[in-house]
């Protein structure tokens, strides 16, 4: 890949992830300042040519959202001016997303206006990482590519060779991510039906499908509090499950969700890096798997104006 035509710059999100997929890119990380003033304001300043360049963006806006959110539309609208050719925004975690329809009278659709806002900078093309909503791709009017993290988790779910493995969708939104784990790991799938009273709270309600004597795995694309996670392992070892293991792409992991892990009946909780966690108080029963491999060989194939479908899952 000819390094003078693909420039990665990062914000200050994911540092870590941006230089995985640039070591296997095989290219620099871009020098970029993303600071700030005193007053909180957020200043970006890129410290290479990058006219004519095809500029990859990354940055997950997760905690802190607004601000990472801000870094990222900042740094598009710097590529944008300096006359970069193509600017596609790499957003390993979109923030927001679960705020994607209008369900109830006088609130905003938040997911569409940060699509608006990331197409308003200046980004040509949007390459996101397992999306809460997969109509979230439609809120965009330019190419959107929507990959999955499916193959790194199954992979590593294969390798571990579960005997009496049930797969688990921890609601019905959740169905068919649990569907295409429970195929390809060969599993039976089950079904929780939970209702959420409010944001953040969610009430079991029924187990669908036997978990006597198996191992259920919860597939879910983010864990936030934890609560939700922690009772839907509960009701699966009520409902006779030996050991409840759970995955999640996004581990976003607010408020005490890191302490309810660790005294949680889970046996682990197997995430990605598309958001930081800090090392010094990650529970032990978490594990990390990285995606850059696989959003590095999406920005190549981007490059190269390759086919990506067939990393899609």
């Amino acid at each position: 890949m000819p390094v003078d035509e693909v420039k990665v710059f990062c914000g200050n999100s994911v540092p870590d992830l941006t230089k995985e997929i640039c070591d296997f890119l095989g290219v620099p990380l871009g020098d970029a300042t993303v600071s700030g003033f005193s007053d909180g304001e957020i200043f970006v300043g890129l410290n290479e040519n990058v006219r004519g360049a095809d500029v990859f963006l990354v940055n997950s806006t997760a905690p802190p959202v607004s601000h990472n959110l801000m870094e990222l539309l900042i740094l598009i609208d710097a590529a944008r001016r300096a006359s970069a050719r193509r600017i596609t925004a790499v957003i390993p975690y979109y923030g927001y997303a679960r705020q994607d329809k209008k369900d109830r009278p006088r609130v905003p659709v938040t997911a569409k206006l940060v699509a608006n806002l990331i197409t308003a900078a200046g980004a040509n093309r949007v390459l996101a990482l397992d999306l809460h909503a997969g109509q979230i791709q439609a809120f965009f009017d330019i190419p959107v590519d929507h990959l999955f993290a499916a193959p790194v988790l199954v992979e590593y779910f294969k390798k571990r060779g579960i005997d009496n493995l049930s797969v688990v969708a921890p609601d019905a939104g959740g169905v068919t991510r649990a569907r295409a784990f429970a195929k390809r790991l060969d599993a039976d799938l089950v079904i929780i039906d939970k209702r959420r009273p409010s944001p953040n709270e969610a009430e079991i309600m029924n187990v669908v499908g036997d978990v006597r004597g198996r191992h259920a795995l919860i597939v879910d694309d983010m864990v936030d509090t934890g609560g939700t996670l922690i009772r839907a392992a509960q009701a699966l070892l009520d409902h006779g499950a030996t050991v409840v293991s759970a995955s999640c792409t996004h581990p976003v992991l607010s408020g005490s969700a890191m302490e309810k892990i660790d005294s949680s009946p889970l046996e682990e909780l197997v995430a990605c890096n598309t958001i930081p966690i800090d090392s010094k108080t990650m529970s032990k029963k978490i594990k990390v798997l990285s995606v850059a491999k696989l959003l590095g060989e999406a920005i190549r194939r981007i490059h190269n104006e390759d086919s990506v479908s067939s990393l899609f899952v």
